[in-house]
């Protein structure tokens, strides 16, 4: 059974075939890139909806966000207990 996409079947197969045509390090940098990009438009995200918050709790709000609350609490604490 087919997964729900919008996406049609040539256009998945071709994405497959050009990925597979890329080489190893193409491939991590094209992982690298996306990362990058996903958590930008996380962060860009929490700061229109947060306007206020400082830059240091706009990052630990991302880390509660994306990896939960208690890393996100040891976060906090971690920071004030090593200012930058």
């Amino acid at each position: 059974m087919r997964e729900l996409s919008d996406t049609s079947r040539d256009a998945s197969d071709f994405q497959i075939a050009l990925l597979q045509s890329k080489t190893t390090s193409e491939r991590l940098a094209l992982t690298f890139m996306l990362s990058q990009t996903t958590s930008a438009l996380s962060k860009r995200a929490i700061r229109r909806a947060n306007p206020d918050i400082s830059e240091t709790e706009l990052r630990c709000r991302f880390v509660e966000l994306h990896y939960g609350k208690i890393l996100a609490d040891n976060f906090r604490q971690y920071l004030k207990e090593n200012p930058v």
